[in-house]
């Protein structure tokens, strides 16, 4: 058994500010347990509710989950209704719950393009939530990263009349996560080691985490054990290493 870290052997200011996973594995562990890859989802939904109440518990500012990509639209139209109805009945079951805790709810990407129904209940509880101070979780929603670079380079340049005076500071002022820190750690479970358009103009110098554990098994022990990897890790900026890391 590897030694897992738990939250006493962490300094606060050793964890991550933002957190990004990259939540793989559902269909796979699906598969393996001769399941439909609609219980592989249910099961993610499940590993996601209590990953997100351990990062509020720690104190961990901003969490973001890629819950959809565009690609996703690919996949077999039953899939897609089904993911959507997951996420609706997630959401109004959760709402409460993260309004109670101070957790603010937003999503990054095209926000139109998303199903009715799914548009109004994320609205609504985003309208909810918008004062939470505890946490700030994102969710990536018909989210592509290149396509968000796109986007805020025609939001500067409507704003500006030109891209005169872009700068990379100036640019992350338009991307969907404005006014939020970049994340410290992307963590992607499954065992793919890639970040598939994830985050990459925030991601420049995030540190990577990788592990084989399947989403539906990833489990708070799992959680901590990445954050105590991430928490003894020598950060680099450019060659610089950020004080404070071991």
């Amino acid at each position: 058994m590897p030694h897992i870290t738990t939250l006493p052997l962490i300094a606060p200011e050793l964890l991550p500010q933002h957190l990004a996973v990259i939540m793989d594995g559902n269909g796979r562990w699906a598969t393996q347990k001769g399941l439909p890859r609609t219980e592989g989802h249910k099961a993610g939904v499940a590993s996601a509710r209590l990953v997100v109440e351990e990062c509020q518990r720690l104190g961990i500012g901003f969490l973001t989950l890629y819950t959809f990509s565009q690609e996703n639209w690919k996949r077999p139209k039953s899939e897609v209704a089904f993911l959507f109805d997951l996420l609706v009945d997630f959401i109004t079951r959760e709402l409460p719950v993260l309004e109670k805790r101070g957790v603010r709810l937003a999503v990054l990407g095209h926000f139109a393009e998303l199903p009715f129904t799914t548009r109004k209940v994320l609205q609504h509880a985003m309208e909810r939530t918008a004062h939470g101070t505890a946490m700030t979780l994102n969710l990536a929603l018909n989210y592509s990263g290149r396509q968000e670079i796109v986007d805020a380079c025609t939001a500067y340049h409507a704003a500006h009349g030109s891209m005169k005076g872009l700068t990379p500071e100036t640019l992350a002022n338009y991307l969907y996560t404005a006014g939020q820190p970049d994340p410290d750690m992307v963590l992607r479970t499954s065992g793919e080691l890639r970040l598939s358009n994830f985050l990459p103009y925030q991601s420049a110098y995030s540190e990577l985490y990788f592990t084989e554990t399947l989403w539906p098994d990833f489990t708070p022990a799992h959680l901590h054990e990445a954050l105590g990897a991430f928490a003894h890790r020598q950060r680099r900026f450019g060659g610089l290493a950020e004080q404070g890391k071991h």
